[in-house]
């Protein structure tokens, strides 16, 4: 008896929608991912603290002020002297007054003030936050080296 051979075909799964749901995974996580470096700047290295801690709520209508060990402050990108801030607080004050629904009294200005800088500058800023008419603060630190950064209890208000 004869035995026919037949040509072997090697059968292939099709790959296409498996592509396609790894796309969308990658996509899904994008999304979800913790943008807290946006927050960052690499001027500032901020102070540990025991007493650091999340808030109790969640901060709203944030204005996020960097201050460096030699008095340099960024804000909204803009980098100055902490003590010429007054004029861009003033229109931040204005902006978040004319231009959103929230009132700027209840706009929480959140400081990261490098480990060095001198407690005074800090007070300084705040003092001046309030000439602009801010009145909600809170301060960043870390909680400890392998900690994601936290907030020190919010001052004010």
């Amino acid at each position: 008896m004869r035995i026919k051979k037949r040509k072997s075909e090697i059968l292939e799964g099709d790959l296409t929608p498996m592509i396609d749901m790894t796309f969308q995974l990658i996509a899904f996580f994008m999304v979800l991912i913790n943008f807290t470096q946006s927050e960052t700047n690499d001027m500032v290295q901020l102070p540990d603290s025991a007493l650091a801690k999340p808030p109790d709520s969640q901060l709203e209508n944030l204005v996020i002020i960097h201050l460096g060990q030699d008095g340099t402050a960024v804000m909204n990108h803009t980098e100055v002297n902490y003590l010429g801030l007054r004029h861009y607080l003033d229109v931040e004050y204005y902006r978040i007054d004319v231009q959103t629904t929230d009132n700027p009294k209840q706009t929480t200005i959140v400081i990261r003030a490098h480990k060095a800088a001198k407690g005074g500058m800090v007070q300084e800023l705040i003092q001046i936050c309030q000439e602009a008419g801010f009145e909600n603060f809170a301060l960043r630190a870390e909680e400890n080296i392998n900690s994601a950064p936290k907030y020190i209890t919010p001052l004010g208000g």
